[in-house]
């Protein structure tokens, strides 16, 4: 899920992490074993694999799981995997894409169709809100890792676009935003320098954002969450911004 909130993290992540645990785990190896598949088992000549294996480490998967999910791949798992993207308006006009990977291209389309129209939204056609977003690379570092300062300096060095740091107690740390196609040298260049990252990934960055009410807000994180529960999702990106004050009531 992606949007404006400082405390969608605790609501979204935080909050549902031990319960989200293990769907978190089998969409990590789903990626792994299809980038396997596609790209080779080794990560240094397989960028997706790359990314693939430094989120899985970002989310404490274990070591076995992720070894066990490239073996897969190698052994032909994952040859029915398609990459889909949906998109469509959430309440209060709010653009939403989201990334599937599936066996079943039916029963996704059914699944993704009916949380939309459950939750206040419509799904459209591909390209329908697409063009609201931007595809950049996005790299996150705990807050941890060093003062906004020390990060911003690295960033620039590395050739980042941009840097958002969140140092509150309940914030996201550093996000770090690149190129698409500078995010491999990037991020290999910012781990030489702060270490390994929390994440990395390719994902649609909203150009600009809707704000959303508090009468609108709880239908939206329900079409959300929603869609972040389905098997065949792999990530949900929309253009929102909720207020902190909202989200805490919301919480409340």
């Amino acid at each position: 899920m992606a949007g404006h909130s400082k405390f969608k993290n605790i609501m979204h992540r935080k909050g549902r992490q031990d319960a989200v645990r293990s769907k978190m785990f089998a969409k990590l190896s789903k990626e792994i074993t299809v980038a396997s598949k596609m790209g080779g088992p080794d990560p240094d000549g397989n960028p997706r694999l790359r990314l693939a294996i430094a989120n899985a480490k970002g989310q404490s998967m274990p070591k076995d799981n992720i070894s066990r999910a490239i073996t897969k791949g190698q052994a032909g798992e994952g040859d029915d995997y398609f990459e889909i993207r949906y998109e469509g308006y959430g309440p209060a006009g709010v653009a939403v894409i989201v990334e599937a990977l599936t066996d079943n291209k039916n029963r996704s389309a059914g699944n993704v169709r009916a949380a939309f129209t459950k939750n206040g939204g419509q799904m459209g056609e591909t390209g329908s809100v697409g063009f609201m977003f931007d595809r950049v690379g996005e790299i996150k570092y705990p807050a941890s890792i060093g003062d906004e300062d020390k990060v911003m300096e690295a960033a620039i060095e590395a050739g980042a676009e941009d840097v958002a740091s969140d140092m509150n107690e309940d914030g996201d740390g550093h996000t770090i935003i690149c190129g698409f196609e500078d995010l491999g040298d990037v991020s290999k260049t910012l781990e030489e320098t702060l270490g390994e990252p929390e994440s990395v990934n390719i994902i649609w960055r909203p150009q600009n954002t809707v704000p959303v009410d508090e009468e609108k807000a709880g239908t939206l994180m329900k079409l959300i969450d929603a869609l972040e529960d389905d098997d065949d999702v792999q990530n949900v990106y929309a253009n929102f911004d909720i207020s902190d004050d909202v989200m805490a009531q919301l919480q409340g």
